[in-house]
């Protein structure tokens, strides 16, 4: 089983998290922030991991540490779940239309972190007491912790909830897909480098 464990304390938050790659979706999520809680519950349910997060942070002064920290702690245990990478198909590629909004996240576990993120979330809202503006560094944080290349694209959207979740939905389908391994060539590292 492909599983991680990680516990990060800050002077700004306190983090426990628990990876399964090879789950059924289930989420145990408790980060006080409601809307981040959703997000990561449809992170699991949709990338078929089981995955549990707990965060005290200082939602006093803002979600800023405790998003970005939870983003951080959770890229280091794909990380570390995914060892060597052998076996893994590396790539993914998924569109999700959420009513009126349409993502399409591509990606690839390659080692070498990048975020692309053309979503316009221009208007820095609240939804609930989550900061929209603190997506693109979610995802920020998960890629240069996990080692993927991720490019997230809106094609269109109008509805704030719709594009985020369209967000998260799609990186979990296409992580689903990254991770899974190919039967043919279970021992094989992906990569005509010999290494990830």
């Amino acid at each position: 089983m492909r599983k991680a464990t990680l516990t990060r304390d800050t002077k700004e938050t306190q983090i426990s998290l628990e990876l399964n790659l090879d789950g059924s979706g289930k989420a145990t999520i408790d980060t006080g922030i409601g809307f981040l809680d959703h997000m990561l519950t449809l992170l699991a349910f949709h990338g078929d991991f089981d995955l549990t997060v707990k965060c005290q942070g200082d939602l006093e002064v803002d979600c800023h540490h405790s998003t970005e920290d939870i983003a951080i702690a959770l890229g280091k245990c794909f990380d570390q779940a995914l060892g060597e990478r052998r076996g893994i198909k590396r790539y993914g590629s998924f569109t999700i239309p959420m009513d009126e909004a349409l993502v399409t996240c591509d990606l690839d576990i390659s080692g070498r972190p990048y975020l692309v993120f053309n979503v316009d979330l221009s208007g820095n809202q609240k939804l609930g007491n989550y900061d929209t503006e603190m997506t693109e560094e979610f995802f920020r944080a998960l890629a240069f912790n996990a080692g993927v290349t991720l490019h997230l694209n809106e094609k269109y959207g109008k509805n704030t909830h719709h594009i985020i979740e369209a967000c998260f939905k799609s990186t979990a389908r296409a992580l689903k897909h990254a991770v899974s391994t190919d039967k043919n060539k279970s021992d094989a590292i992906p990569s005509s480098k010999g290494i990830i």
